[in-house]
């Protein structure tokens, strides 16, 4: 491919071919998901024909997970994420850490080193939010206790992605013997600084963002441009995630659910959010496209055992942990099955994790396959999961 034309080419082979094999997938009564996982194997490296360029591919997909989360941002309150506090945070933090031990330990059981282990067990023990919000869009229940719950639920599953990237480093120092330096003392400062950033960067968005974000957006309103409406909100998400990303440590994810956030109540939120659906649809499709071209199809036939025992890991060990501490926190059956069901998949995050055990020599490249395979297949059998749960969550009172 030539380089000065790789953006214009990998745009339009991966939004032709996801449209064409979405509709196919839709009119054979699958999810259109399935069909933008398969244009992306299709235009992937590892399949034979036209290679999209990935990297790029993988650029714009997490422009579709900062637009989802600043649209998600828009809709959901902090007093909507506060009010279900003690059912989100205990049962994702329970579930997290649980299903990371578990995939750790059937990975030494496959003969993987402690470290490669404990980050594959990590990798696999968070969910995708595109998938999830996508699910929850579908039937329309982003106004629901359910779309708090699993909000709140991603959101604590983003600060333990945050703390393996901050502590993974140092492991490696130490897996290496170039560590003898760094000690527990030293990976605590350095987890006391990230979150010290996170919470400056926190309450920078919620007390000042919240003020001036919504002062700008009328003064945009004012110049009566629908264009530039547009653009001052795609400005406001992509520039408070970067700020998130660049000066605090934070994911672009966070950083965009809380320049949202900032923004809710206002009386142009309702039209922010509308304006950028389409934008933010379209970039969500080049997420899925995106993990289909990192999926080496080979690995299916290299590593069929150890593959079905990680997705049954990531299907049937996140359904269940997901599901017994929801109904014991006196969540309806239909909301335990929805949200357990809806976080029984692997996505943008195990990715990034993955990625760096590689960079720092302490994944290889096959078990980097392996998670990215089990990924895509939670992905695509999700939404078929997702058809055991009642059609319309039993709705639950909001308490404090």
């Amino acid at each position: 491919m030539e380089g000065s034309h790789a953006l214009i080419t990998t745009l339009v082979a991966a939004i032709v071919l996801a449209f064409l094999f979405g509709s196919l997938a839709q009119r054979f009564r699958f999810s259109p998901i399935v069909g933008y996982l398969i244009a992306g194997v299709a235009v992937g490296p590892h399949t034979p024909g036209f290679e999209a360029d990935l990297e790029l591919a993988l650029q714009l997909s997490e422009i579709g997970v900062i637009l989802l989360m600043f649209g998600v941002g828009l809709k959901i309150s902090v007093e909507d994420i506060w009010s279900v506090r003690w059912i989100a945070v205990p049962s994702s933090l329970g579930q997290t850490v649980l299903v990371a031990l578990v995939g750790a330990g059937l990975a030494l059981a496959l003969g993987m080193p402690a470290a490669e282990a404990i980050i594959l067990g990590v990798a696999l023990s968070v969910a995708s939010t595109i998938v999830f919000l996508r699910a929850l869009e579908d039937r329309r229940l982003m106004k629901s206790e359910l779309a708090r719950i699993g909000i709140s639920w991603l959101l604590v599953e983003d600060f333990v992605i945050i703390i393996a990237i901050v502590v993974l480093p140092a492991m490696a120092a130490l897996a290496t013997g170039e560590g003898r330096a760094v000690s527990p003392l030293g990976i605590l400062s350095a987890l006391g600084g990230t979150f010290l950033k996170i919470a400056v960067f926190v309450a920078l968005i919620l007390v000042v963002g919240a003020r001036v974000f919504p002062w700008l957006i009328i003064q945009v309103a004012h110049l009566k441009s629908r264009e530039l409406l547009s653009l001052g909100t795609l400005a406001l998400a992509l520039g408070v995630a970067w700020a998130a990303y660049y000066w605090f440590d934070a994911s672009f994810a966070l950083g965009a659910f809380l320049g949202g956030l900032a923004l809710n109540g206002t009386k142009f939120s309702h039209k922010v959010a509308e304006d950028s659906l389409p934008l933010r649809d379209t970039f969500a499709v080049l997420f899925f496209v995106a993990v289909g071209m990192l999926f080496d199809p080979s690995v299916l036939l290299r590593q069929p055992l150890a593959l079905a025992a990680l997705v049954g890991v990531v299907i049937i060990a996140k359904f269940a942990l997901a599901y017994a501490p929801l109904r014991l926190a006196g969540q309806s059956r239909g909301n335990a099955l929805f949200l357990s069901l809806g976080v029984a998949q692997a996505g943008e995050f195990s990715f990034v994790l993955a990625g760096l055990g590689v960079q720092l020599g302490m994944m290889s490249a096959e078990t980097y396959n392996l998670i990215l395979a089990v990924a895509l297949i939670s992905i695509a059998v999700n939404p078929f999961l997702l058809r055991m749960a009642p059609e319309t969550p039993a709705p639950k009172p909001v308490t404090a």
